[in-house]
């Protein structure tokens, strides 16, 4: 087993196979969440207009879009610290999100229509499982920016 530099001959960072994968399942997420805001908005909207205390305020699509668009940027700011900048600080910070979104889905479901329901569970998955690549022993060693195995690169 050949370890490797975490650069290679033109100085770029290599990033291992567990991050890719990250990238890959996080970013995936955030286009599924998207393509499912984009979709469930009238049924997001209906929600919101129904329920009095929020009509009293007067929050409407631009609260719901705003609120969706500073997730979607916190997301994506958390991702760019974990997967470029190899921050654990990032790393813990997405992971007490991604619990707090999973205590809080089981209310969420009850209101939304089957295939946002379904699409929602399945985005909590692929963010859950991007999680766990962070985990693997040379996204760890990575992020720690030791050595990696040269295998982890393929």
């Amino acid at each position: 087993m050949r370890m490797m530099p975490l650069q290679d001959a033109r100085g770029d960072n290599m990033r291992p196979q567990s991050i890719k994968m990250f990238d890959y399942l996080l970013l995936g997420s955030l286009v599924l969440g998207t393509v499912n805001f984009a979709f469930s908005f009238g049924d997001t909207m209906e929600v919101l207009q129904s329920d009095p205390a929020v009509a009293e305020v007067g929050l409407g699509a631009g609260f719901a879009i705003g609120t969706f668009a500073v997730g979607m940027l916190i997301t994506l700011l958390l991702w760019f610290f974990i997967s470029r900048m190899r921050s654990k600080i990032a790393k813990w910070i997405l992971i007490a999100f991604t619990v707090l979104g999973i205590i809080m889905l089981p209310g969420s479901l009850a209101q939304m229509p089957s295939a946002t329901m379904i699409a929602s569970v399945v985005i909590t998955v692929m963010q859950v499982a991007a999680i766990y690549f962070l985990f693997r022993p040379d996204a760890k060693a990575w992020l720690d920016r030791k050595e990696v195995d040269s295998s982890t690169f393929e």
